[in-house]
């Protein structure tokens, strides 16, 4: 009799996942392994997702980028610019997806345009200094009577530069005085909040990159603490505590980037795939903050918002 020939395998496939931290509750990977599973990638069967954070030391980037690449993963999913520039720095041939660039990419030097990439890197971009604007003109529009904000940013992180001129050029237009708080390194943020009260800050927003990121508790309990109505460039913050958010729908990226990945997979390459600017944007209050820190949020704003935490 002839020999039972085994069913040959499918093929599986092994991507790199390069952040600087988990995202709040680990929503945003959940986001992207599901939309994974839809397009029939499953962890464990034709799928290993490596995963890697830097924790918000940006200085480990490098290393664990070098980690994926000698991995021989078949794609790298970086999420946001410093994690990209680290994937791009390790390998010129890997493909590269970023899931949420937090500024310019083209700026940045990580693709020659957004409709035609070149090289081995594209993606989706949430261009967050583009919405500096419109975070303080929500402020406005919650605190009518404010004339004086506060804003805390590292001016090493990506599109703190764009944050600052964006928001000075509404901040005019408002009459409302910016306060510039720079945060380099988590021992200054105690002084800061304190320079804003001494200051007389009726508000404050804070733009969030990695380094921010670090001491996220510290500064919604320092909000909290010191009664600052805060707006935050990330919604996720506002699941923590925080007063208000305004940010691209980060979902929508994440299942795009997965989309991304299953046609590079499929042999697409990445510089014929143009870098998406986001469609859908969220604004997310926190009911309980504002009763905790006294603010009534105005009925014509929370009829506008996307998502009320109670």
């Amino acid at each position: 009799c002839l020999p039972l020939e085994a069913q040959q395998p499918g093929k599986s496939y092994r991507i790199g996942y390069l952040a600087n931290s988990p995202g709040i509750r680990k929503n945003t990977e959940e986001v992207f392994r599901q939309e994974l599973g839809q397009l029939g990638y499953v962890e464990g069967q034709n799928l290993v997702i490596e995963w890697r954070f830097s924790k918000g030391k940006l200085d480990l980037l490098p290393e664990l980028a070098a980690d994926l690449v000698r991995l021989k993963v078949d794609c790298i999913v970086a999420i946001g610019v410093f994690p990209t520039r680290a994937a791009k720095q390790a390998t010129s041939s890997i493909p590269i997806v970023m899931g949420n660039a937090d500024d310019d990419p083209v700026r940045h030097g990580l693709v020659a345009s957004l409709a035609h990439p070149g090289g081995n890197v594209t993606g989706f971009t949430n261009f967050g200094s583009e919405l500096a604007g419109k975070r303080l003109e929500l402020i406005k529009e919650t605190l009518p009577k404010i004339s004086r904000v506060a804003i805390i940013y590292d001016p090493n992180g990506p599109g703190g530069a764009g944050h600052i001129r964006e928001s000075e050029t509404v901040a005019r237009a408002l009459a409302i005085r910016l306060q510039r708080l720079e945060l380099r390194v988590p021992e200054e943020l105690e002084n800061r909040f304190q320079v804003a009260v001494k200051d007389r800050a009726q508000a404050l927003i804070v733009v969030v990159t990695a380094s921010v990121g670090r001491v996220q508790p510290r500064i919604v309990n320092l909000a909290l603490r010191t009664r600052l109505p805060a707006m935050y460039s990330a919604t996720s913050w506002v699941l923590e505590g925080g007063l208000m958010g305004y940010d691209a729908d980060a979902r929508d990226r994440l299942r795009g980037a997965a989309g991304y990945v299953d046609r590079i997979l499929k042999g697409t390459k990445p510089a014929d795939l143009p870098v998406q600017q986001p469609a859908r944007f969220e604004l997310m209050i926190n009911l309980k903050t504002a009763k905790q820190i006294r603010v009534t949020i105005p009925p014509n704003v929370l009829a506008r918002t996307d998502r009320v935490i109670k």
